[in-house]
């Protein structure tokens, strides 16, 4: 057994690699820079390579190495984790930054898209299990947030269709996590009511201990990674399985 990362040396990605490792599972790290020391805790077991996956012509590049199968040779399970994502843009549809859409767009959409169909392609005769760490925002729509709704959406809606394949040795799961204590909801309570209407409900969930912390969430995330029914439900609420 073998698993990808996406986004892997911060928050809830780095609590997920760093249950991985506890397990013994070998992961292969995907993220703009490198773990300060989980290599070093854990040798022979995490290999990093350093991509922004927002950049689209570089993350092609890579692909067109063939690292994917070349990690995942062997390998009787395949593990991937699509957890790298930006809220950004946010505010009005009138005051989007067009670049940051795109960004957002090859980061949250294109990236984990290409990655499933990669580790697909390359573990022929072996069992596939992919997770898409997606979010309540993909299915509801929040102010400011139309950007970050619609990528979230369009991983539900990828691990419905791949579900419909019918492809018993790919096993896909679109999971929303709850709310979570990471830079991202920093982030969120950083942001100004002119742009994010729903900001002081954040607020709020911070001040009140309403958060999650990653540690707690990677245990129950990897947990039913590897779970007998993971795959039964291609869309699903961490909070509720």
């Amino acid at each position: 057994m073998k698993a990808i990362v996406t986004g892997h040396t911060k928050g809830l990605g780095a609590a997920i690699t760093q249950e991985l490792l506890e397990r013994g599972i070998p992961v292969l790290g995907l993220a703009r820079g490198r773990s300060p020391d989980a290599a070093t805790r854990y040798p022979g077991l995490l290999t990093e390579i350093e991509l922004d996956l927002s950049d689209s012509a570089a993350f092609a590049a890579w692909l067109g190495r063939g690292e994917v199968g070349a990690w995942l040779a062997g390998c009787g399970t395949a593990l991937l984790v699509n957890n790298a994502g930006i809220v950004s843009p946010v505010g009005p549809l009138a005051g989007q930054d067009p670049l940051q859409a795109i960004r957002a767009v090859t980061l949250n959409v294109a990236a984990p898209l290409a990655l499933a169909a990669s580790v697909v392609a390359a573990t022929v005769g072996a069992e596939r299990r992919i997770l898409h760490v997606s979010s309540g925002a993909g299915r509801s729509a929040y102010p400011g947030w139309s950007v970050y709704c619609a990528t979230k959406a369009a991983l539900d809606r990828h691990a419905e269709a791949v579900l419909l394949d019918g492809d018993a040795t790919v096993r896909v799961c679109s999971l929303a996590p709850g709310v979570i204590d990471t830079g991202m909801q920093a982030e969120i309570r950083a942001t100004g009511e002119d742009r994010f209407p729903l900001r002081e409900r954040f607020v709020q969930l911070k001040e009140q201990g309403g958060l999650s912390s990653p540690e707690d969430c990677a245990r129950k995330l990897v947990a039913y990674l590897l779970a007998d029914g993971f795959g039964s439900q291609a869309v699903a609420d961490l909070r509720e399985v």
